[in-house]
């Protein structure tokens, strides 16, 4: 037994640490989340899990590396660098226009409020100033990818609630790059004073995203123009982690932090036509180093403190929930929100998030926390988020009890002002056109004229450019990937049809709609009998172009003659049943 382990240690030993530790993951993340899936909670808390079991019960002896090691470091900083280059992506200009108010006042003032308070106790606790100010923001951000998460899975993502959690989270997402870029002035020391290395600090950071605006205006647009054009996917996947990387480079190189390089990356493509495909192909890479951040994070949480301080850490986290979901609610109901709405994006907010760990991370690069501290906050930050789907779930049962004892008004219908103005997020019953082709722009106008909402998946940027300036609701994305389906809203749909006749992709993506949407009705195109029968085993509605063109011919052919003995529609019909 004991040679036995002696060949396992020798063998672990020539195994790169980094893949050991990867395998590891992975491994130990599917069969936790298969646990947590069953139980309905996130897969953000399997993954947290996921590093504690490894960190404290002896798993990273197979990796050969302990908790402090670097190569863990190292993937905690890649998944922070693909979560700022897909929340700057997905961070909308138009979104903020909308949700301005409840952005602004509403996240201002629940910030505020919580930072306050916060920061009010760590002065009596005797912190200094800069970890008063890291920490009180720290509990003041929420989770943003738990409750979007929990809002899609509950159906609720066009809710008013939804709205006014986005509306906040806007806000918490630039407070974020705000305390990124000011960190350094923080903590380092230097002349001028902390005030003046603030101004420096903030004055390179709008530099620096000024000059990512204008390199993605005259560098990185066309660049992706061109690589589009190619309609090369794995070329465009290449070019966009390669934008990621090296704008995210440039802002380590200038001492701005990764994150902020990641999110400039983001937001140099958020406003063009490609943003929708660029999530489409993001979305797996961010899934993966999400998660292995969250497990980097449950390796830094020790059990032995945990079970020593339960006490601390239940009433740590009910004092988080209780404080921000009080002021959260209050806000809200200030703006006018009604009951339940309000109810349910409290239940959203109400824990701290991803950033508050990546925040205590990068201050503690600089000053590191007592150990105390950052494990009380890395644990109740575990438990809150682990809380908010259970919380969201009863978030309206709750709120219906106290408008039947008189506590919460009645429910009564949203304002105009909370209503979803982007049409792509808010259409529905509607016909999704793969392909702008002639048959495509056939059948969009042909839709439009009898009153049918479309929405239009094209791989050809000239064509969307010129969609888009029409109003004509677009997308830039393949319609054989899962994520550019449900960006296109396909569970709300009627009808998708695939007007090209390129009949493989069109299998591709089938089994993919109809896990979406069972109901819905596909229509494809096919050039020959054998591609009718794949589609056909699909449950496809075919346009057969050579039986169509047959029939086309054959009548215009007949009709040539002029015969009247002749009833040419029965001919055709009987022509094409001996013929195809």
């Amino acid at each position: 037994m004991h040679c036995g382990w002696m060949i396992l240690a020798d063998g672990v030993a020539n195994i790169s640490p980094l893949f050991a530790l990867l395998t590891l993951v992975l491994v130990l993340a599917v069969l936790v989340s298969l646990v947590l899936v069953k139980f309905k909670q996130s897969l953000l808390v399997g993954y947290l899990l996921c590093g504690v079991l490894i960190g404290n019960v002896g798993l990273l002896w197979f990796t050969g590396i302990d908790r402090g090691d670097q190569v863990i470091s190292d993937l905690a900083a890649i998944g922070v660098v693909l979560l700022m280059f897909t929340l700057g992506v997905e961070f909308s200009l138009a979104e903020l226009r909308h949700l301005w108010r409840i952005a602004l006042i509403g996240g201002c003032c629940q910030v505020g409020i919580t930072c306050a308070i916060v920061g009010g106790v760590a002065a009596v606790l005797g912190y200094p100033v800069a970890d008063r100010i890291v920490l009180s923001i720290a509990v003041a951000l929420s989770s943003t990818a738990v409750a979007m998460k929990a809002f899609q899975d509950l159906g609720q993502q066009n809710n008013p609630g939804a709205r006014a959690s986005l509306g906040i989270a806007l806000f918490q997402d630039i407070l974020v790059i705000l305390v990124f870029l000011v960190l350094p002035a923080l903590y380092q020391d230097g002349g001028g004073g902390v005030g003046w290395r603030i101004c420096i600090s903030m004055v390179k950071g709008v530099l620096f995203l000024a000059g990512a605006w204008l390199l993605g205006l005259y560098g990185i647009t066309p660049l992706l123009h061109a690589v589009a054009r190619t309609r090369s996917r794995e070329l465009f996947t290449l070019t966009v982690i390669g934008l990621c990387a090296g704008i995210a480079f440039a802002g380590g190189a200038l001492d701005l932090s990764l994150a902020l390089g990641a999110f400039a990356a983001g937001l140099v493509v958020s406003e063009s036509i490609y943003s929708h495909r660029i999530l489409s192909d993001i979305l797996p890479f961010k899934d993966l180093f999400l998660a292995i951040f969250f497990v980097s994070v449950g390796l830094l949480i020790d059990l032995s403190v945990v079970v020593a301080e339960w006490p601390r850490v239940l009433l740590g986290s009910g004092v988080i929930l209780v404080l921000k979901g009080t002021i959260v609610f209050g806000v809200l109901k200030w703006l006018k929100l009604p009951g339940r709405a309000a109810m349910l994006a409290t239940a959203s907010l109400a824990s701290t998030g991803e950033f508050s760990l990546v925040l205590i991370g990068k201050a503690g690069g600089y000053r590191p926390f007592d150990p105390g501290t950052e494990q009380m906050l890395l644990v109740c930050t575990a438990v809150t988020m682990a809380a908010v789907p259970s919380l969201m779930r009863g978030a309206v049962p709750f709120a219906k009890w106290l408008e039947g004892k008189g506590i919460l008004a009645a429910h009564r219908a949203p304002p105009a002002s909370m209503a979803p103005t982007q049409v792509i997020k808010e259409i529905r019953d509607h016909a999704i056109i793969c392909g702008y082709g002639p048959v495509g722009r056939a059948l969009n106008e042909a839709l439009k004229r009898c009153g049918v909402a479309t929405l239009v998946l094209e791989l050809n940027s000239d064509t969307v450019r010129i969609l888009k300036q029409a109003g004509q609701p677009v997308l830039f994305a393949d319609a054989t990937h899962p994520e550019a389906l449900d960006l296109a809203g396909i569970a709300r749909a009627r009808l998708v049809a695939f007007t090209f006749p390129a009949v493989n992709a069109t299998c591709a993506a089938v089994p993919l709609v109809r896990e979406r949407n069972p109901g819905i009705f596909i229509f494809g195109r096919a050039k020959y009998p054998n591609e009718v029968t794949r589609l056909r085993q699909l449950d496809v509605q075919v346009i057969h172009d050579e039986r169509e063109s047959a029939l086309a011919m054959v009548r215009a052919a007949i009709s040539s003659y002029e015969r009247t003995d002749i009833d040419a529609e029965q001919v055709v019909r009987e022509t094409m049943e001996d013929a195809i």
